[in-house]
């Protein structure tokens, strides 16, 4: 379990991260959401000590990560998949870890077969593409057998077959007791992994609830009605008091369920060709919630100021 208490870092006058209060506990995968710029490395990195909090504390297990005699097999973090010596083998990079925790040799070869790299284990981590680096980030956060695992953007680099894995194996890691801290900027992917979210900007919280209940709080769902009397069904559905967007020949209405407005549209004799409940997205309820905390916004076509051709001079003669 991971329990942070008031955690603040800040460097000179600038606040990165500002007194998060949280929990991570056994048994789920806890998505860590945030735009760029929101503090959740710096978080991660306190979680792992390797930054010192300004104020407020963060444990694992009950106790400080650094106070741990053999940290590896309290927690185990990817935090940057490349942080490899290049020209040392994916065994040896497992080996001296493994020696300096007290963790059986024997624990190197499952790892690097959980991960699918023993056909490479004895290739220097220099000639690694960027998935087989983080495949070998997560054995590194494996191989001590760790309660807590913490994963910062596990997904990158790697094709959707690695994707599904990660996916399937963080819930399977859950499902074996163990707390699982969990960043990515893959909405997607996220919404089919995490049980409960931590979403945080500017370094402050913004949610701390379940997928289900965020998804709720922060985006609305509505009924897609498409007709050929489409003006006509928008009339008869305000008159009920339902709320009506049109956007082109489709009907948005919320107030009711698919049923209740088939069941309204059909009984004036208005027929329907599309009845669709659409369900709100992670994606749209993380953008709802971090509207005004999103602090790097690239510009529009219109912000692009005009490149400016200078005229060709004809060359003038050599004299």
């Amino acid at each position: 379990m991971i329990v942070a208490r008031g955690l603040t870092k800040t460097y000179g006058d600038k606040t990165v991260v500002d007194s998060l209060g949280f929990t991570v506990e056994p048994g789920r995968v806890t998505g860590f959401l945030g735009p760029n710029g929101a503090g959740k490395s710096t978080t991660m990195r306190m979680v792992v000590g390797l930054d010192r909090p300004t104020a407020g504390s963060v444990t694992v297990n009950g106790r400080s990560y650094a106070d741990s005699p053999a940290p590896l097999r309290e927690v185990g973090a990817l935090l940057e998949a490349r942080a490899l010596h290049p020209g040392r083998t994916a065994r040896d990079h497992l080996r001296w870890l493994a020696a300096s925790n007290g963790i059986p040799r024997t624990r190197i070869d499952e790892v690097l077969d959980l991960v699918g790299l023993d056909s490479v284990a004895d290739q220097r981590v220099g000639r690694f593409s960027l998935g087989m680096g983080q495949r070998l980030g997560i054995a590194v956060a494996l191989l001590g057998d760790p309660p807590v695992v913490v994963l910062d953007e596990p997904v990158n680099g790697l094709d959707p077959e690695g994707i599904r894995w990660v996916r399937n194996l963080a819930r399977e890691l859950a499902g074996q007791g163990r707390a699982v801290l969990v960043s990515s900027h893959l909405m997607s992917e996220m919404a089919l992994t995490a049980d409960h979210l931590l979403v945080i900007g500017r370094g402050r919280m913004l949610a701390d609830c379940s997928m289900a209940a965020f998804i709720a709080d922060h985006a609305t769902s509505y009924v897609r009605v498409r007709s050929p009397r489409t003006a006509d069904a928008a009339t008869l559905l305000r008159a009920e008091g339902l709320d009506v967007d049109v956007h082109g020949t489709e009907l948005r209405v919320q107030g009711r369920d698919a049923a209740g407005i088939g069941d309204l549209l059909g009984g004036a004799g208005v027929h329907l060709h599309e009845l669709t409940l659409v369900r709100s997205s992670l994606e749209d309820a993380f953008m709802t919630l971090t509207a005004d905390s999103v602090e790097y916004t690239a510009g529009t076509h219109a912000d692009v100021p005009p490149v400016v051709v200078p005229p060709v001079r004809e060359a003038q003669a050599v004299r």
